[in-house]
């Protein structure tokens, strides 16, 4: 299924969303920020989170700086 994850478009071959977070980023979720559809998912509901079809996923990290 096609996706857009920060304006690239992916493909992926499953629908959840922790599946995608380990293949996109593997361990490193710390500091962590989505949104599916300008929607912001809470980290304590990535597992249960389906994507779908044709989402707009925005993955934030938080950097340091100042």
């Amino acid at each position: 299924m096609e996706i857009t994850v920060n304006n690239k478009i992916k493909i992926i071959n499953n629908d959840s969303l922790i599946s995608l977070l380990n293949e996109l980023l593997g361990d490193k979720t710390k500091g962590i920020a989505i949104a599916i559809n300008e929607n912001i998912v809470a980290k304590s509901n990535w597992q249960s989170t389906q994507i779908k079809a044709n989402d707009a996923i925005l993955i934030i990290k938080a950097t340091q700086g100042g």
